[in-house]
């Protein structure tokens, strides 16, 4: 910018005094650490959605690096590299219901063997050229995501595709507790009469307007659309590409990203981990 403008003025835009400008430029830049290489790695190679508690747990599994989550941190806001923050949504209550299951769940969102509890929910993903709906059934057990379909509708259809994909992929379970919402697609006599005459697992619901209820579930699609479409504009892209990222996250979610509540490891890991 030297042609068109003095370094006077431009030190003056960016309220950088000249001493500390002349300096830098007589010291040049110093090179980076063997930590801060790895941090900046890692933050890259996670597409920048981790915070420094996993990134230091990371920093110590791949590289033998232990230390503190303060160090890692201020590394991270050093390098502008902080992770992306989930928006926040404001939750109310709609639809009349037909047939509501009693709260079995109860906020108690830890399973000791999969195919125990199961949590599912539809969230709205409008980033292509029409809304489509993703409906996902997670296991409690190591928070894998089970089964999941993605339409142009939120019907009992959608929901009940999810389901018998859910329940063909673990082999047919009985008795499991499935917890969800009291949306007018899980309160209706098809969707409750597959889960307990068909497909005899036992049905959950949360309380009428109760977000806390199913919160993992919840924060789960609330991470999807914070980390996969953050920088993503509603109806900005194809629908095609839309699938084809929501397909990479669940794959990404399921056997790569790590989790604190499992040890630090993903789902598909610490199921054959226990296993």
């Amino acid at each position: 910018m030297r042609q068109k403008h003095t370094v006077t003025n431009i030190l003056t835009v960016l309220k950088v005094p000249k001493s500390t400008y002349y300096r830098w430029a007589s010291e040049g830049i110093p090179p980076l650490s063997t930590v801060e290489e790895a941090v900046i790695s890692l933050c890259t190679e996670t597409s920048f959605r981790y915070g420094h508690r996993k990134i230091r747990k990371l920093l110590q599994r791949q590289y033998g690096m232990i230390r503190n989550r303060n160090t890692v941190q201020r590394i991270m806001q050093k390098f502008h590299l902080q992770c992306k923050v989930k928006r926040k949504r404001k939750w109310t209550s709609q639809g009349e219901s037909i047939i509501v299951a009693p709260n079995l769940l109860n906020r108690d969102f830890m399973a000791i063997k999969p195919n125990t509890k199961w949590v599912t929910d539809i969230t709205y993903i409008q980033y292509g050229p029409r809304t489509l709906y993703l409906s996902t059934i997670m296991d409690l057990y190591n928070n894998e995501i089970v089964a999941y379909s993605l339409e142009d509708h939120q019907q009992t259809s959608l929901v009940l595709d999810t389901l018998r994909k859910a329940v063909a992929s673990r082999n047919d379970p009985k008795g499991v507790i499935l917890h969800s919402d009291q949306g007018s697609v899980y309160t209706s006599y098809a969707y409750q009469q597959e889960i307990a005459e068909e497909l005899e697992l036992i049905s959950s619901m949360s309380r009428r307007g109760n977000c806390w209820d199913n919160a993992v579930i919840e924060s789960f699609h609330s991470s999807l659309k914070s980390e996969e479409f953050m920088y993503t504009k509603f109806n900005s892209i194809s629908e095609k590409e839309v699938i084809e990222r929501i397909d990479h996250y669940l794959k990404y979610y399921n056997e790569e990203r790590i989790q604190e509540k499992l040890g630090y490891h993903a789902p598909k890991e610490y199921g054959s981990m226990v296993a």
